[in-house]
C-alpha cells in the first residue's frame, strides 16, 4: 500500500467512526477537519458507499440503512441546527391542540420550544421527551408506555400500539430517518416504521422537522407519503431544487429561520380550530 493509499484508508476509517457515532456526516465539516478539499471528501464517501459503509445524500452521507444510531447519541449531534428546527416547528402548532410527539432528537428540540400557556395536550412514547415536559403545569402530558427500544429510545411494541389505538391527536409530529420526493417519509427499523404509520393514521395531520442531510435519502421502511395533510419544517439551507419538487405535492412547507413560509397551504396548522 502506498503512503497516499494509507492516508486515504486512515481518513475513511475516521469518517466511518464519525458515522457510527453520529449517524451522519457533512462533507464541508469533514473537509475542514482533515484539511482537504470537499471533492476529496466526496470521493471518500463515494468509495465508502460502494463498500456499503454509508449512503450518499446531498451534502454528505448517512450511516447505511438499518443501522439506526441510538437516540442517546443523536441528542448531542447538531444541537444548534435542531434547536432552530424545533423553534420553527413549535411556532406552527395551534393553541389548544392535542399533539403526538414521536421519538427523535429533533422532536426533543420541538418539546423544548412548545409555547407556554397554549393549552396543549402532549402525548409521547419517548421517555426523554416526557422528562423534558414533566415539570410543565401549563400543558397536559400523556405517556404511552411499553418496552423501550434501545435504538429508537421509545416504546414501539404491542403495548404502545394498543394505547395509541385509543387516541386521536390533532397532529402527529414524526421523527424520520429519511425522505425522498418519490416515496415520502421513511424509517430504518421495521417495528418503528409500523408504529409511526399507525400514529399518522390516528392523527388529523402529520408534521416532520427534517435536517438537510436526510433530504433525498430513503430509509428501509416506508412511513408516510407526501400529501396535502403533511407539514414539513426544513432547514433554511435545504436544497432549492429538492424543495421545488416537494412543492408539487402541495405540502405546507416552512423553512427554519425565515419569517415567511416556502408555500402556503389552505389547512395551515395555525388556522386549525383548537
Amino acid at each position: 500500500m502506498s503512503k497516499i493509499d494509507h492516508f486515504v484508508s486512515e481518513r475513511q476509517t475516521l469518517i466511518f467512526a464519525e458515522l457510527q457515532s453520529k449517524g451522519r456526516v457533512l462533507a464541508q465539516d469533514l473537509a475542514q477537519t482533515f484539511d482537504v478539499s470537499e471533492d476529496t471528501i466526496r470521493r471518500d464517501l463515494r468509495d465508502m458507499a460502494a463498500r456499503g459503509l454509508c449512503e450518499r445524500v446531498y451534502g454528505g452521507a448517512l450511516i447505511a440503512s438499518g443501522k439506526t444510531v441510538p437516540l442517546s447519541h443523536r441528542m448531542t449531534d447538531m444541537q444548534d441546527r435542531k434547536d432552530a428546527l424545533g423553534q420553527a416547528a413549535a411556532a406552527c402548532i395551534a393553541q389548544g391542540a392535542t399533539i403526538f410527539l414521536d421519538a427523535g432528537s429533533t422532536n426533543l428540540a420541538i418539546a423544548r420550544h412548545l409555547p407556554e400557556g397554549a393549552g396543549l395536550t402532549v402525548i409521547t412514547n419517548t421517555p426523554v421527551i416526557a422528562a423534558e415536559l414533566s415539570g410543565r403545569a401549563d400543558l397536559e402530558l400523556i405517556v404511552v408506555g411499553g418496552r423501550i427500544d434501545p435504538a429508537v429510545g421509545a416504546a414501539i411494541d404491542m403495548t404502545a400500539i394498543a394505547q395509541l389505538d385509543d387516541m386521536r391527536p390533532d397532529l402527529c409530529i414524526l421523527g424520520v430517518c429519511g425522505m425522498t420526493a418519490a416515496d415520502g417519509l421513511s424509517a430504518d427499523i421495521y417495528q418503528d416504521a409500523t408504529f409511526k404509520r399507525l400514529a399518522c393514521k390516528a392523527s388529523r395531520r402529520t408534521m416532520a422537522a427534517i435536517t438537510s442531510e436526510k433530504l433525498g435519502a430513503g430509509a428501509a421502511f416506508h412511513v408516510a407519503p407526501l400529501n396535502p395533510d403533511l407539514t414539513l419544517v426544513l432547514e433554511d439551507d435545504a436544497d432549492e431544487a429538492f424543495v421545488r419538487d416537494l412543492r408539487r405535492h402541495k405540502l405546507d412547507i416552512h423553512l427554519a429561520g425565515r419569517n415567511t413560509r416556502a408555500s402556503s397551504h389552505p389547512h395551515s396548522l395555525k388556522d386549525q380550530p383548537a
